[in-house]
């Protein structure tokens, strides 16, 4: 009976996995003919979301939309900054996921709140299909970035392309949010020629982006 069932769940994994992969090649294909990106940036708290929303305000805001916000639990702060740059409600929508890690979480308390932050990632990614994910380090784009490069894996939305923009205040190491994303991001850029150097793949160096 266990391996009737096991089987069987199995079954419908694969079956399911199949039909996204279908359904997704005829989504991106109507992508093509889009002028726009689907634009998801992720909002850390405190310095990440100021950073990141200085970004934001260089956009051609004809260009990448609609614009998807990911924000952590209870992140009113970055929800506000938000709404001072944000005029037309039309082009862009705010998401909720589970934090990861609260601040003095335990470790251990931490890995269940970890996997449903994973959890609240598939809908959302799977739902809003992002042609480019913006982040910039905080703790909160490690799951949406995972999630989003296991769905370029299997072809449900190999469109997607994750733009890793470290912190300014990264100078000589990067965050272990870009430790864990590096090999998973299209593009990865610092903001300090030391830090470019001492980085071991390949990475992009602008400038002072924020």
């Amino acid at each position: 009976m266990f391996m009737l069932l096991f089987f069987g769940i199995i079954g419908f994994a694969i079956g399911r996995v199949i039909t996204l992969c279908i359904s997704s090649f005829f989504h991106q294909r109507n992508y093509l003919n889009e002028a726009c990106a689907n634009t998801m940036i992720i909002l850390g708290s405190g310095g990440h979301t100021t950073e990141m929303l200085e970004i934001v305000k260089k956009l051609n805001k004809d260009k990448y939309v609609p614009r998807f916000y990911v924000v952590s639990e209870n992140d009113q702060n970055s929800v506000d900054k938000l709404l001072s740059i944000e005029n037309d409600k039309s082009e862009y929508k705010i998401y909720v996921i589970t934090r990861s890690r609260k601040v003095h979480q335990s470790y251990f308390s931490s890995i269940f709140t970890t996997l449903k932050s994973f959890i609240d990632c598939i809908p959302l990614l799977h739902h809003s299909r992002p042609n480019l994910i913006l982040c910039n380090g905080p703790g909160i784009c490690v799951p949406v970035c995972i999630v989003a490069y296991l769905l370029k894996v299997f072809y449900i939305n190999s469109a997607c392309r994750i733009v890793f923009i470290e912190s300014y205040c990264r100078v000589k190491t990067l965050s272990l949010s870009g430790w864990i994303l590096l090999y998973m991001t299209d593009l990865f850029v610092v903001q300090w020629p030391e830090l470019a150097k001492k980085v071991s793949r390949k990475v992009m160096y602008f400038g002072r982006l924020t």
